[in-house]
């Protein structure tokens, strides 16, 4: 059997290369929550329904929306902080500005912070225990009414 190295070795070489954008592709990607789940807010003004990603592992909180360029109204990822505790969230790499709804163990918001900066570094604080943040597209909060102290229905918080 006549083959030439040459061109073999180059077509490995083309198939390695291949191989290691793929991987390099894979392992860049920005980490999506695993499982999307319904929740509910009650507000004065009716309950509102959203579908959340839920950020439960270290690499989901941390990668969080980073990275999104967009984020569709009812839509939203919730974190999980247990257990209830002070909760720093910040804005970088995120260039969707979002609300940020803080969640007490009970299910009751404790604070929301409306309307984010995109790719800031600023620290935005729970300003108490909270056991959740729900993150959803800026702008939300004052479309429907949600406030501190709105009971937030999921089974996280013991309830739906």
């Amino acid at each position: 059997m006549n083959f030439d190295r040459k061109a073999v070795w180059s077509i490995a070489r083309g198939w390695l290369v291949a191989i290691l954008v793929a991987t390099f592709a894979a392992a860049s990607a920005p980490v999506r929550a695993a499982s999307f789940q319904p929740l509910e807010i009650v507000t004065k003004n009716g309950v509102q329904v959203f579908s959340v990603e839920m950020a439960t592992t270290e690499e989901e909180k941390q990668t969080g929306l980073m990275y999104r360029k967009e984020l569709a109204d009812g839509k939203g990822m919730l974190f999980d902080f247990n257990p209830e505790q002070e909760i720093s969230m910040w804005m970088k790499n995120t260039y969707v500005s979002l609300d940020m709804i803080f969640i007490r163990a009970d299910g009751r918001i404790l604070r929301i912070a409306e309307n984010t900066e995109p790719l800031s570094t600023k620290i935005i604080s729970s300003r108490g225990p909270a056991r959740a943040v729900l993150e959803v597209v800026a702008g939300t909060a004052q479309k429907y009414g949600i406030r501190p102290g709105d009971r937030v229905g999921h089974p996280l918080f013991g309830s739906k």
